[in-house]
């Protein structure tokens, strides 16, 4: 039996007549990570929040940790840490002053735990620098370490990597790795970044208008993704009347940029055919450059996938 720390049945949020969030039923296994992917606006930040109690449910039934929510909420939301948008923390105060803080207000203050937090997301040696001398991805990561100082047993992100840096991307993407494999952590997180939660993620959740369309890990993602062969040649046209006179169709079997006379074309059928169609190309004069077999990316997927459904 699975070991589910997040489960929804049917969760939908409505604003008048409208669905923000309709009908979801979200799996999160215990010590993975999940993410939540969709374009601004497509619900995730509204599932979140209802997750959370923030906001309350229109229908349906949250479970975390194999309990309903709504009943024993004093039980659970203490084992849960969270980010929703920007963390707010005092400007003139250094990382060890905000947290002692946020720990005393929480009634659990503790000296060392504070020091080991910090530590672990790498802003151990920051002891002196105030909170307005943060870089975007500092700030971040004592974000993520107020949320953990409780010891949380699920953390719950929105959009952590938002308006990073390729450096701060990285650095995030590496604290929540070590956070659930190293430390059993089960993390849900949501993005519309494609490729970092293509990076990070063991599970991925594709949202779009509010509707969560379908869950799928990581390794049965990369046997569903498009394979395709793509040429580099002298002259798209010319390799585009190839392919229509051995009655391959556009879209269907290839594609092509239609900006420019030399380029790239791709082929998504009769890949094993690859060497054939390139000694066509050269006997007809165009001059092949590179032939490679390829992978669509997380992206494309997804445009394909939404598009689809």
């Amino acid at each position: 039996m699975v070991d589910y720390v997040i489960e929804t049945i049917d969760l939908s949020k409505k604003y008048s007549n409208d669905f923000v969030v309709n009908s979801v039923n979200m799996h999160v296994e215990k010590g993975k990570i999940y993410g939540l992917l969709g374009k601004n606006g497509a619900g995730k930040t509204t599932t979140m929040c209802m997750l959370l109690n923030l906001t309350y449910p229109s229908d349906g039934e949250i479970f975390l940790f194999g309990k309903n929510a709504k009943i024993h909420s004093k039980e659970i939301y203490p084992k849960i840490g969270s980010i929703i948008e920007t963390p707010g923390f005092y400007e003139n105060l250094t990382a060890y002053e905000n947290l002692k803080i946020i720990s005393k207000l929480r009634g659990r203050y503790n000296p060392q735990n504070i020091r080991s937090v910090l530590e672990m997301v790498g802003l151990s040696d920051a002891k002196s620098k105030k909170f307005k001398d943060f870089s975007l991805g500092m700030k971040q990561r004592l974000g993520i370490a107020a949320s953990i100082m409780h010891n949380p047993e699920l953390l719950i992100l929105d959009e952590p990597i938002n308006g990073l840096d390729p450096f701060g991307i990285k650095e995030i993407r590496t604290l929540l790795k070590r956070l659930a494999h190293e430390f059993g952590i089960t993390i849900l997180i949501s993005s519309h970044i494609l490729s970092e939660i293509e990076n990070i993620a063991d599970v991925i959740g594709f949202m779009d208008n509010g509707v969560l369309i379908e869950e799928i890990s990581k390794d049965d993602l990369h046997k569903r993704l498009n394979k395709f062969v793509e040429f580099e040649v002298s002259d798209v046209n010319l390799a585009i009347d190839i392919f229509k006179r051995m009655e391959l169709k556009e879209n269907d079997d290839f594609s092509f940029n239609k900006n420019s006379i030399s380029g790239f074309i791709r082929l998504y059928t009769h890949l094993d055919l690859r060497d054939k169609f390139n000694a066509i190309f050269v006997k007809a004069g165009i001059d092949v450059k590179k032939v490679n077999l390829c992978e669509e990316n997380l992206e494309e997927f997804f445009t394909r996938f939404v598009s689809n459904n």
